[in-house]
């Protein structure tokens, strides 16, 4: 089965049938929907090893982002995010072509690879750094691409951001409002620019409010630095009353190193947590827990853990669809922002109980 059979049945040119099927303009809807619904009903499948040779096309979306090992065995955003990025591609026959790397040196060198292989049609991008090379260098090879994140500040490459310029100020209002006057993130990566912002917006908030003291440390998303570094704070004479983690995994960890060190002295964790002895039970005697993702390990902990909740893949969704109107010759650009997140409160930041 062909495009010239198609082509025969609706009296139509073979043109007009491959502009209809590859989605391109010059043909109207309707005629773009029987030409499809002819093709289904003939049985017609592309060949994509011929659609490349014909028209430069590779019908495979690249995805190369620099994690490390557990980052990418762990992180439950970045799975629902890919599923939605599928749920993009597939109706219209890309493929997504997954090549974790181990750098950001190791994720540029792939891109050349690509481009030099013309391995795919263009490639998505996450997490922008501060001075970021690889918007540049996907312009000078020519691969189209569009970021999740940013705004790349060159604008080189059209982004799609999720809107949560106010989410931190929403979490150290909702700790602040519990009593909470030291409080501490521990943050991903210090180059990431979500994680810039998101460390000015907490240095601004905790100077307009006065927070008696606030500590910020980063643990390049390892759980055991994290752990490492709560239980030093918690052990120190002034601890925090409460943590922000960047990740769930970086909160429950550190929820588990709580517990146990509670399980095992609970007069002392508690006293520590509180400052002021004002905790005596667990989990009540632990300091206040919000992560900056949410997923079912939020919700299954326990205490449950209060934690700022986005639609990974309805965003992965959006990119996608992003990412299939650039290839299709639209103009798009600039940064939009979309999806605001929202505070799902659980137990981890219920108002503290004073035993007395």
């Amino acid at each position: 089965m062909s495009l010239k059979d198609i082509a025969d049945e609706l009296g139509i040119s073979q043109t007009a049938v491959s502009f209809a099927i590859n989605d391109r303009p010059g043909v109207s809807e309707q005629t773009r929907r029987r030409v499809k619904q002819v093709a289904a009903e003939l049985g017609w499948t592309p060949v994509y090893a011929a659609q490349a040779l014909g028209s430069s096309r590779t019908m495979t979306i690249g995805f190369a982002p620099a994690r490390s090992v557990q980052g990418l065995t762990d992180e439950t955003f970045m799975l629902h995010f890919m599923a939605g990025v599928h749920t993009s591609l597939s109706p219209k026959g890309y493929g997504l072509l997954y090549r974790p790397c181990r750098s950001l040196n190791e994720e540029m060198s792939v891109y050349r690879g690509w481009a030099s292989s013309k391995r795919v049609d263009g490639v998505i991008l996450v997490d922008l750094r501060a001075d970021d090379p690889r918007p540049a260098l996907l312009r000078e090879l020519g691969v189209r691409a569009v970021l999740a994140g940013g705004p790349d500040p060159n604008d080189y490459v059209p982004s799609l951001s999720i809107d949560d310029s106010r989410t931190m100020g929403t979490v150290l209002e909702h700790l602040s409002s519990l009593g909470h006057r030291r409080i501490a993130y521990l943050s991903g990566d210090a180059n990431l620019d979500y994680s810039q912002g998101r460390v000015a917006a907490f240095r601004s908030f905790a100077k307009r409010r006065r927070l008696e003291s606030i500590a910020i440390e980063f643990t390049n998303f390892a759980a055991e630095r994290a752990v490492t570094l709560t239980m030093g704070m918690l052990r120190s004479p002034q601890p925090p009353t409460a943590f922000i983690y960047e990740t769930e995994i970086l909160a429950a960890a550190s929820l588990h190193a709580m517990a146990k060190a509670y399980a095992t002295c609970a007069a002392t964790i508690g006293r520590l947590a509180s400052g002021e002895g004002r905790f005596a039970a667990y989990p009540s005697g632990l300091p206040a827990i919000v992560s900056f993702e949410d997923s079912f390990i939020c919700e299954t902990a326990y205490p449950s853990i209060t934690s700022v909740h986005r639609d990974a893949g309805e965003y992965g969704v959006k990119v996608a669809r992003l990412l299939l109107k650039v290839l299709a010759g639209e103009q798009v650009g600039g940064n939009r922002r979309i999806l605001t997140p929202k505070l799902v409160v659980r137990d981890s930041t219920s108002e503290p109980v004073d035993p007395s």
